[in-house]
């Protein structure tokens, strides 16, 4: 697949490009710059990320840091059974936890919520960073809801972490996601702060809380170009009311019929106006729009 030039794979973290060095030269400096391509594009072309992760994964299998990539980039496609597959293998070469909730959230993919569950309440959970923990948080919340647990979600997801006040990079994700289980529960002025206190703190825009919040609150964005002229490129035209256009059919009609009077018919009452044009003082028959 195509690299663009400026692409080096220096753009790595510096703990990846350490586990390359294992590598020959030119084949790190190979896999680096397709792990770059994974990361660039796994947001908005997940499936281009996908592409770059397979050839990743085909020059450099034993190395963990590819094996992650390629089960992120899986997973962004939704192709959760090899997303969890790869997760394992980086796991096993790693030895660390940190890929403990993706890998739960795999099994909910796959319509295992009971497993992840399970891996909720695993030692493993213990080993996580508090970022690690919000995540799987966040997982057993979502496992919750698949078996249509909903009050069990909404006490999940109750925490320390969800009452303070600090903002972390995932204090938006977590609060969203309590005002969406309270949404659904029909809690709808609880959901309608909880949407709120998510936008204040979702400084990244990782979440759309502020069309939740706008929308609780009977906000519609109209779009200032018709839908057909908007797919034209072009600006919609405003026409006139048809009253008005009604107006200026009876003018035409009636400057028609003056047009068509003789000069000596016209009679004692028409006169000119400075311009040369004819004005009539015959009255309007009620009814008729001017």
């Amino acid at each position: 697949m195509p690299i663009p030039e400026d692409v080096t794979g220096d753009e790595l973290d510096k703990d990846v490009k350490q586990e390359l060095q294992s590598l020959p030269k030119t084949l790190a400096e190979d896999v680096a710059r397709n792990l770059v391509m994974v990361a660039r594009l796994i947001d908005e072309d997940p499936e281009g990320a996908y592409g770059y992760s397979r050839v990743a994964l085909r020059l450099a299998s034993r190395v963990a840091a590819v094996r992650e990539a390629a089960g992120f980039a899986a997973y962004a496609n939704q192709k959760f059974s090899e997303a969890l597959a790869e997760f394992r293998a980086a796991r096993r070469m790693t030895g660390t936890v940190d890929l403990w909730p993706v890998m739960a959230d795999c099994e909910r993919g796959l319509g295992r919520p009971e497993k992840a569950l399970e891996m909720a309440g695993a030692a493993e959970v213990h080993r996580l960073d508090k970022a690690g923990q919000v995540e799987m948080r966040l997982v057993a919340a979502g496992a919750r809801r698949d078996m249509e647990q909903l009050d069990a979600a909404i006490v999940t997801l109750q925490s320390p972490e969800l009452a303070s006040s600090a903002v972390h990079p995932w204090t938006a994700r977590l609060r969203y996601a309590y005002a969406d289980a309270l949404l659904e529960a029909g809690r709808e002025a609880e959901a309608r702060e909880w949407f709120a206190k998510a936008v204040e703190s979702d400084r990244d825009g990782s979440t759309d809380a502020s069309d939740r919040l706008a929308e609780l609150d009977g906000v519609e964005f109209v779009d200032a170009l018709d839908e057909d002229a908007a797919d034209e490129g072009e600006p919609v035209i405003e026409t006139a009311p048809e009253s008005a256009l009604r107006a200026d059919e009876a003018a035409d009609e009636a400057a028609d019929e003056d047009a068509e009077v003789p000069a000596e018919d016209a009679g004692a009452e028409d006169t000119q106006d400075g311009a040369g044009r004819k004005k009539t003082s015959e009255p309007v028959e009620d009814g008729d729009e001017v």
